[in-house]
């Protein structure tokens, strides 16, 4: 088998990059041919991961042909969120946990489950093909989890999660996950040291609805004024990239990770349907959303529903 290269999607967050770490490792130990590579590099919560577990990051790439002729695809099947080229390689595998906007001109391995996290699918895989899981490998998945469900709070959490999480801590030598994983996410949540463009974009996915283009955007924090009080730059940002990328919308989901509660800022139109979708009021931009936390379970659904 020739060599394959293995990654999640654009602007990559922990269960991203740790995923194609992970089935990198599970694929080399099967006898394939397989590198881990990102496309980005890791945001700060990643880099307290892999610097906690002593794993070294993926290199960065925007083409995959020049490489391979071949690729798999890990937390992410929709080409938008892909590698540059991912039309000129053929995909051999795709394992993942969103909505499958997917298309193949021939067959593949593909593998979807409607859990919280895609980490938790390539945990199965280990135990399925009996390959034991070394601690830094369970560090990540343990990490992954924990990043994409808020500490098992989000509603995307499953019963697989929940089942998974203490084994993984065990493996990983972490005494309390709860601990840890506060400690990680408050790694994730410096919003002052980046960039307006990085908090925008640094967890954004693009959306078509009812005719329109969307760009929403997710930010963790401990404290929503972190982001508030950036308010004018940040729309300011939102503009220029909406005008660059022809949005019609640019929402960007603030959310605190201790109290699960978010504040959402809202630039386009329309408004209205912001309202409707959430039955709350957008005022100076911005509309209180308590109890959310998942772009994927609270965020999109309502949206859909009224723009269609």
């Amino acid at each position: 088998m020739s060599k394959e290269l293995v990654f999640g999607h654009k602007s990559p967050d922990t269960d991203a990059i740790s995923c194609a770490i992970e089935y990198a490792y599970l694929a080399n130990k099967l006898g394939d041919d397989v590198e881990a590579v990102a496309l980005g590099t890791p945001n700060d919560e990643t880099k307290f991961v892999l610097d906690y577990f002593n794993v070294d990051a993926p290199r960065v790439i925007t083409n995959a042909k020049p490489e391979v002729d071949s690729v798999v695809l890990v937390d992410h099947n929709e080409a938008k969120q892909s590698v540059d080229d991912l039309a000129d390689v053929t995909v051999t595998r795709v394992i993942d946990h969103h909505k499958i906007d997917f298309q193949s001109a021939q067959p593949l391995y593909y593998r979807a489950e409607p859990v919280g996290c895609c980490s938790t699918i390539i945990y199965k895989m280990f135990l399925e093909n009996d390959v034991v899981i070394p601690r830094e490998i369970a560090g990540l998945m343990l990490s992954s989890i924990i990043s994409d469900t808020l500490l098992l709070k989000s509603p995307t959490t499953t019963d697989e999660e929940r089942q998974a999480v203490p084994v993984l801590a065990k493996l990983a030598g972490i005494d309390d996950y709860e601990t840890y994983g506060i400690e990680m996410l408050k790694a994730g949540t410096n919003v002052a040291a980046r960039s307006a463009e990085d908090i925008l974009q640094g967890d954004a996915k693009t959306y078509e609805m009812g005719g329109k283009n969307l760009r929403i955007g997710q930010v963790n924090t401990v404290d929503l004024e972190d982001v508030l009080s950036r308010k004018d730059e940040l729309e300011a940002e939102m503009k220029t990239i909406m005008a660059a990328d022809g949005y019609d919308m640019f929402l960007l989901l603030a959310t605190n990770v201790l109290t699960s509660d978010s504040v959402m800022l809202v630039l386009g139109d329309p408004i209205n349907a912001i309202e409707e979708a959430y039955n709350a009021k957008v005022e100076n931009n911005l509309v209180n959303l308590p109890g959310v936390v998942s772009r994927k379970k609270q965020v999109i659904p309502p949206l859909q529903a009224v723009l269609g």
